[in-house]
């Protein structure tokens, strides 16, 4: 049950953009993470640009993706490839004027610290 939250600055997207960063993120989860695509949550955000800086500077357009996975459970070069297959999809969407300094974070939780449906990750690998 992976969650992915995206926050971007910069101008205001357009329906079609979330619904493809919703879609574009969950792909990405279950072709290169291999999660279970139905359970792969997304929250996309906008905020404000003036509350973000990058080197103290101002920027046109920026974003950060947190995904939240199972400690684990994926290798180091399938955690590198969804980071740069991340990026690249977030400047397909947004743009070139994507600040470079646009960062995907893979936090690894482990399976007794989180879950849904009121069990544990842990609780679910035991039951399967």
């Amino acid at each position: 049950m992976p969650f992915i939250n995206v926050k971007v600055a910069g101008q205001k997207l357009a329906q079609g953009q979330v619904e493809r960063i919703q879609a574009g993120i969950t792909t990405l989860m279950t072709d290169i993470l291999h999660k279970v695509g139905p359970l792969v949550g997304v929250l996309v955000e906008e905020v404000p640009l003036a509350g973000w800086s990058v080197g103290a500077a101002p920027v046109a357009c920026v974003a950060q993706v947190d995904a939240i996975i199972s400690a684990e459970t994926n290798t180091a070069e399938e955690k590198g490839r969804f980071i740069a297959e991340a990026t690249r999809f977030l400047i397909d969407v947004l743009g070139s004027q994507l600040a470079e300094v646009s960062y995907v974070v893979i936090h690894e939780v482990p399976k007794d610290s989180w879950g849904y449906g009121g069990l544990t990750q842990a609780h679910r690998a035991q039951n399967r």
